[in-house]
């Protein structure tokens, strides 16, 4: 029994090692026939044949990345009511993306440190390509969490309007004089395509598409239903309002609850570099190690990639949907 023990790491070994020289072997028989120019030939090939093979997927997925970015902001600007010239645009993603990559680099390579600022000013140009897009969803997000709110006050002048004898249009109406944006923005938009001939339904779909919430879907829902069979629409409403208010008093509890996962996401986020300027306030060979040499810029950019990987996960896990 004591035998095999010595046996088997010794017989492992040799099949690592003549696993090694055959890779070796195929190596330099490549080496041999083709030569570098050939393998790179031959390298350069398969990447023409991939890059032919899916050229549609690349193309679409460049054209996402460029002008689509640009169309992308436009129209959220549009949703948002912000009016916004298309060259100003295209001007800010230049200056944000190729401006501040080359900042970074500039400013790397005055004080020496060229190679670092190579790796920082491509991750500085492609951080500020990618920036705009979560930047205006968020904007978009807290108007959307702006409009949920005002969608109470919104049904309930709805509901007395109609009980007071006003057309839905007239009552859209009087959403739209007494209340501030966002909602009087959009029910504003609603009654101008009312009277431009745009039928009151189709209107509506518009707005639900929009602002794409569970209350507006509800609301647009409900005023085609009864439009179309005969109902009372300022009962609706107040049915209407009583549920937005218990899913808003729900979700307020639901963000005092996960308040403390945030901050403990923000703290692991923040802890890796705080210990990195603490180490390297005490060591003054520290920083060049880190930024100077090949292994710590990878070493740099895997805590990065990781400690954005866990502050995803938390985030994620702490996002519950009412």
């Amino acid at each position: 029994m004591n035998k095999l023990f010595f046996i088997l790491p010794l017989l492992f070994s040799n099949i690592v090692f003549a696993q090694a020289i055959k890779q070796k072997r195929e190596v330099n028989f490549m080496l041999d026939v083709l030569g570098k120019t050939g393998v790179l030939a031959v390298i350069g090939l398969g990447f023409f044949i991939f890059c032919y093979v899916n050229s549609i997927k690349i193309f679409a997925w460049v054209e996402e990345q460029t002008s689509g970015t640009r169309e992308y902001l436009l129209k959220k600007f549009e949703i948002l009511f912000i009016e916004v010239d298309p060259k100003k645009v295209t001007w800010g993603l230049m200056i944000i993306s190729l401006g501040s990559g080359a900042f970074v680099f500039c400013a790397l390579a005055i004080i020496g440190k060229t190679a670092l600022g190579v790796v920082a000013g491509i991750a500085a140009t492609i951080g500020g390509w990618k920036i705009p897009r979560p930047a205006i969803d968020y904007f978009e997000e807290k108007r959307k969490k702006k409009y949920a709110l005002q969608m109470v006050d919104a049904l309930n002048l709805l509901g007395n309007g109609i009980r007071a004898g006003l057309t839905m249009p007239q009552a859209i109406g009087m959403v739209v004089d007494e209340l501030p944006p966002p909602v009087s923005q959009e029910f504003n938009l609603v009654l101008q395509q009312a009277k431009i001939g745009v039928p009151l339904d189709e209107a509506l779909e518009n707005l639900k598409n929009r602002v794409y919430t569970e209350d507006n879907e509800m609301f647009v829902t409900s005023v085609s239903i009864l439009r179309e069979t005969g109902g009372n629409l300022a009962e609706v409403f107040d049915t209407i309002t009583l549920v937005i208010r218990e899913r808003l008093r729900l979700q307020l509890k639901i963000d005092t609850y996960i308040a403390s996962g945030k901050i403990q996401a923000y703290i692991i986020g923040c802890m890796p570099f705080m210990m990195i300027i603490m180490f390297g306030s005490g060591d003054p060979d520290y920083f060049p190690l880190l930024f100077g040499t090949v292994l710590g810029i990878v070493a740099l950019l895997v805590i990065c990639g990781m400690v954005a990987l866990g502050m995803f996960i938390i985030l994620k896990i702490i996002d519950i949907k009412v």
